[in-house]
């Protein structure tokens, strides 16, 4: 018997032994994943790079979003994926150059996105930053704008859960658009029982609720507002007390939505400060392509171009990350540049995720950037906006810029697909694109051509019948 009796009593041992164990790995695991940084990606629609004050912003004050200027970092040299709205999410969402992905132009009905040559929605086995994170033990929101697929005619987009979101409200282009926002079968109306100046709190409403859901797990979340994009419509009981609503692309009614705009960024940040998640949390602030319009150029401090093209006022963006305890406050990096192909990698890396072995991305490893290291960039950025002339005809009728750019250190060159409009343009020296130099410096202007249209070459082309 007492053999017998040691061994049960061995066994129980080593199981409880065993037991313990896992149950401290999985604590411990538990631990290291509530340890990990809160993220949320403010992608504003249509704001210019110098819409705000940190910015150099005149046209109203915006102290909620300069915060987070002041608490963190502020990238003047950050570039978005595209100058339009749906290849320009598609470059952040995957990290990869939305060509890849056949986006080159903004998502409408199956008629303009054929002769556009591009897809009617995000491919669902396209990399998805969202996924990537909640495989890692994150909770996932979208909270806003996506443009990535849905609307109009196109009944067969996939949903968010495909992209790896556990919760969403969004807009009318969206597979699920959000009844409150969406009445009427369109972007916006007045029956919406959210009205359109309110959109913005909605959405930091519904981030704010999903924080509070998950206490005890990471969460990342887009925060992806549309109010900046036009029509712009300011609440009745504003200052402004003509017609309502306004000229929709007046100054006067901008002015007023991105005052409310800073304000619901206000709440946002104070409402983190409330739940406890200011300190752990990763803010970064940007737009996905440039204003529309620009007043002059006065959005775009005076950069050329603006939403719909390829010159700086359509693809440099305002940038803004902050961390506390992590990222120095009130920093400026006027050297690095960065590209929203990268963020996809630096967050990763930010948050100790590992990519996964079969990613293969487009955008590189900033998180140093992020943290205060500013450095110099070793590969190209491109760029692809429309590939034939029955979806792309804008901006009309003044400076259109040609549909291919590269940016390798200070030179930047843009030209058509089709080897015209060649120009070279010394950006550190002449950001303003004033000055071309494709006849001066045929050298580099050759050796910038060639590496373009290679790497244009190995985007996949959906041809229009």
């Amino acid at each position: 018997m007492m053999p017998t009796l040691n061994r049960r009593f061995t066994d129980v041992a080593i199981l409880t032994l065993v037991f313990l164990v896992t149950a401290f790995n999985v604590n411990a695991q538990r631990k290291k994943e509530k340890e990990r940084p809160n993220i949320i990606v403010i992608l504003t629609d249509d704001m210019g790079f110098s819409d705000v004050g940190a910015f150099g912003g005149k046209f109203v004050p915006t102290p909620n979003i300069d915060r987070i200027a002041t608490n963190g970092l502020k990238l003047s040299q950050y570039y978005s994926a595209a100058p339009i709205c749906s290849p320009s999410r598609a470059g952040m969402l995957t990290g990869m150059y939305p060509g890849r992905w056949n986006f080159c132009t903004y998502l409408d009905n199956k008629k303009h996105n054929k002769a556009a040559e591009q897809a009617d929605f995000l491919d669902p086995k396209a990399p998805s930053i969202a996924r990537i994170f909640k495989e890692a033990g994150y909770a996932t929101g979208h909270f806003g704008k996506w443009h990535l697929g849905g609307g109009r005619d196109v009944k067969n987009a996939p949903g968010f859960e495909q992209y790896g979101y556990d919760a969403h409200a969004s807009t009318y282009e969206s597979p699920d658009p959000d009844p409150a926002i969406t009445a009427t079968n369109w972007i916006w109306s007045d029956k919406d029982s959210i009205k359109r100046y309110d959109r913005t709190k909605y959405f930091v409403d519904k981030t704010l609720a999903f924080f509070k859901a998950h206490p005890n797990q990471p969460c990342f979340v887009n925060l992806w507002p549309d109010d900046m994009h036009t029509p712009w419509v300011p609440r009745k009981e504003t200052e402004y007390t003509g017609q309502y609503p306004m000229n929709p692309e007046e100054e006067a009614a901008f002015k007023l939505v991105l005052k409310e705009y800073d304000k619901q960024i206000g709440r946002l940040l104070d409402g983190l400060k409330a739940l406890g998640a200011d300190q752990n949390t990763i803010i970064i602030f940007t737009s996905d392509n440039g204003p529309l319009p620009s007043f002059r150029g006065s959005r775009v401090e005076g950069l050329r171009g603006s939403k719909l093209s390829l010159y700086e006022g359509g693809i440099r963006m305002p940038f803004l990350i902050s961390w506390p305890g992590h990222i120095n406050k009130g920093k400026t990096d006027d050297l690095s540049l960065v590209t929203a192909t990268d963020l996809l990698p630096s967050l990763a890396k930010m948050a100790g995720i590992s990519l996964p072995l079969s990613y293969k991305g487009d955008g590189i490893d900033r998180s140093h950037v992020f943290m205060g290291q500013p450095s110099l960039r070793n590969k190209e950025m491109f760029w692809e906006y429309g590939r034939n002339d029955i979806a792309y005809k804008y901006p009309r009728p003044v400076d259109k810029s040609p549909n291919l750019a590269i940016r390798e250190g200070e030179w930047k060159l843009l030209m058509n697909s089709n080897g015209t409009d060649m120009q070279l343009y010394n950006i550190t020296k002449d950001k303003k694109e004033a000055l071309n130099l494709a006849i001066s410096e045929p050298k580099i202007a050759s050796q910038l051509k060639n590496k373009l249209l290679n790497w244009w070459k190995t985007l996949p082309v959906l041809r229009a019948d």
